[in-house]
């Protein structure tokens, strides 16, 4: 269910804090945030965060098309490795024969 309406977006008050704080830098270094469940309002536009996904922090910069999403949906927790070894072999096995062009059966008149 979404948040209603007139709570406003859920925002960290602590990361509120340390935006507020590096807008007044020249030269502002990332923000670390654990805050996954924040919301990111238009505040956040051209700042960079570093976002933990549970193992590392992954660098993530704030445009104008992610304002009203989560931070943690730019952070994935998942690592895909592939399909087992039994998948591929069957992909490969039925690659070759559909690479094989088929002969052509019959000819043209003229060959005749």
């Amino acid at each position: 269910m979404a948040r209603s309406v007139w709570k406003g977006p859920f925002v960290d008050p602590s990361l509120l804090k340390k935006v507020e704080k590096q807008k007044s830098q020249s030269n502002p270094a990332p923000i670390k945030t654990w805050s996954r469940k924040s919301t990111i309002i238009p505040e956040f536009i051209g700042i960079s965060f570093l976002i933990y996904n549970g193992k590392k922090f992954i660098p993530i910069k704030i445009s104008e098309e992610m304002v009203g999403h989560k931070l943690g949906e730019f952070s994935p927790t998942r690592q895909f490795h592939g399909h087992t070894p039994a998948d591929k072999k069957a992909a490969a096995a039925a690659k070759p024969s559909a690479a094989v062009p088929k002969a052509k059966t019959g000819g043209s008149s003229a060959e005749k």
